[in-house]
């Protein structure tokens, strides 16, 4: 058995309500998860005090504690490790701008894949407003970024993931991706921004 399928069997087993399958599943996904926190503090601040691990460690503690969750497949407990890590970062944002009145923002930037439509640096807290924005707009399209940028799965797993055909998951992240970038545009200081690349 591939390592994809043993993950999702055991996800399933978890589901199931098996507490041993979690010690099984923490070593065939620790590697992922570290890439993935990896992956958000490339786009942080690079004076952020979270370091990987303890992201990583944070958000594997959520994950045990999700206990309504129907796993489907690897590609869904990756995805919501990515939302969960997205919500750790949001919220230690937030807490370190409130330790200060008016306290420092943290930029975060988008990956290589939407270089062409980005700003150099984005403030976390305002692309979390943008996030939820488009969420609440259409929840499809939030899910394909957390799942092409946030875990780096492909477009076609995306699809899979999501029941959705190639063209639909090609289309949404392309719309996504402009819509994004025209709120961003549009929600930050104009003088703190360099010209996209």
């Amino acid at each position: 058995m591939d390592e994809m399928s043993q993950i999702t069997e055991i996800l399933l087993k978890w589901s199931q309500g098996n507490k041993a399958a979690l010690e099984e599943l923490i070593p065939l996904v620790y590697d992922n998860l570290h890439k993935i926190a990896q992956r958000y503090l490339k786009h942080e601040n690079p004076n952020h005090t979270i370091q990987t691990t303890a992201l990583v460690n944070e958000a594997y503690l959520k994950l045990v504690e999700q206990k309504y969750v129907q796993w489907q497949n690897r590609q869904h407990f990756f995805a919501i490790a990515a939302k969960i890590m997205r919500r750790i970062l949001i919220n230690y944002a937030r807490d370190k701008k409130a330790e200060k009145r008016g306290g420092a923002r943290y930029k975060v930037s988008l990956s290589e894949d939407l270089k062409a439509y980005e700003p150099p640096n984005i403030d976390l807290l305002l692309l979390d407003q943008d996030l939820t924005k488009l969420a609440e707009i259409d929840a499809r399209k939030i899910d394909i970024i957390e799942l092409r940028f946030f875990t780096g799965i492909s477009l076609e797993e995306v699809a899979e993931t999501l029941g959705i055909s190639l063209a639909t998951a090609k289309r949404d992240w392309r719309m996504a991706k402009a819509w994004l970038y025209r709120e961003i545009m549009q929600s930050e200081p104009k003088g703190d921004l360099d010209e996209p690349a």
